[in-house]
């Protein structure tokens, strides 16, 4: 998220140390979980996360440990309580690094909020899902060996296509976006924009902060508004989803086409149930998976690509119930692109 000109990573600027969630310990040795193998020294990892009281970045922890404890590495794992609590994430980060680890996750809540305690770090630093600002990263001299995260554009567009396929060319269809300035929620939105070009007309964007009551009031006031909407794209799954509570609230859940992004389990039963017309599905837990196998590839030397997208695909009542079935895992199959390196 970038934040608005002016603004500060937090109160004062100062980076207090807030109450943090610690998922797992430095300390706890994931193997030694269910596994009988020692972890691997080069596998001593730390990861900085977004709040898990949202289902998206639980699935995220999720997966961080499964890989860790896949790999027999070590990892501690650190999510902020809110997405503004930008200051205490970064003390969090701040934190792990003054304990050491071979390699660091990093889901920064803004683009800037990570990058003063990562300034100085030597081992290697994997960027997953929200993207650290690669000038600011560079002006303070921290490299990122990799970015792994959705083409936001790209998912923008396939939710455009699938809302063409139920609203007509004359359709008025509502964008709510994120927090004002984050790099993801403009992606999607630009890129929804660019895929309705010449489809349907876009209205927009509204934004909800990611919120579930923020996007259900904006959408009672998009629905009950003089101009007629068809249809509502909300940048994240909660969003969508109080969208939908909104138009079935005023008796117009058949009449307004609701999309949303990331395919969290509510949002595919609301699909399954005819309620929300798709979600573009992105997967965290692969994500994360993704996260950890570049960490330990690092840590051996080899060269990672400089960014690698994990799958998005649209889920809508053709595949929800198969897509049910697959979670936390894509609905269709996915190539991992660093397997082969630790392979070799």
């Amino acid at each position: 998220m970038t934040p608005p000109p002016g603004r500060a990573l937090g109160p004062g600027s100062s980076w207090r140390i807030p109450a943090l969630v610690v998922v797992c310990a430095l300390a706890l040795v994931l193997s030694g979980c269910g596994g009988d193998r020692a972890p691997s020294e080069s596998g001593k990892l730390a990861a900085v996360i977004n709040p898990v009281k949202n289902p998206f970045f639980a699935t995220m922890r999720d997966g961080l440990v499964a890989a860790a404890k896949q790999h027999t590495a070590r990892i501690s794992i650190r999510a902020a309580l809110a997405l503004q609590d930008s200051a205490g994430q970064a003390s969090a980060l701040e934190s792990l690094i003054a304990k050491g680890a071979t390699c660091y996750i990093v889901n920064p809540i803004d683009q800037f909020n990570l990058i003063p305690p990562l300034a100085g770090v030597a081992a290697p630093i994997v960027n997953i899902d929200s993207p650290v600002d690669p000038g600011a990263a560079r002006a303070s001299g921290v490299r990122i060996t990799t970015y792994i995260g959705t083409d936001n554009v790209a998912a923008g567009r396939l939710a455009a296509e699938a809302m063409a396929d139920r609203v007509s060319t004359r359709a008025r269809v509502a964008v709510i976006a994120g927090i004002p300035g984050d790099a993801g929620s403009m992606a999607r939105a630009k890129g929804f924009v660019d895929g309705a070009r010449g489809r349907f007309k876009v209205i927009g964007p509204v934004a909800a902060d990611f919120d579930r009551k923020q996007a259900h009031d904006a959408a009672v006031e998009l629905i009950r508004g003089p101009d007629r909407i068809d249809g509502i794209f909300a940048v994240n799954d909660e969003m969508a989803l109080g969208a939908v509570d909104a138009a079935r609230g005023l008796g117009e859940i058949r009449d307004v086409a609701v999309i949303g992004m990331d395919g969290i389990p509510e949002a595919l039963a609301a699909v399954r149930d005819g309620e929300l017309l798709a979600t573009v599905a992105q997967y965290p837990f692969t994500m994360a998976q993704l996260g950890v196998e570049a960490c330990l590839a690092a840590n051996q030397g080899k060269t990672i690509p400089p960014t690698i997208r994990p799958p998005i695909q649209l889920v809508t009542q053709r595949n929800v119930v198969h897509a049910q079935r697959k979670l936390p895992r894509p609905v269709e199959p996915f190539e991992d692109p660093l397997a082969s390196l630790l392979a070799g």
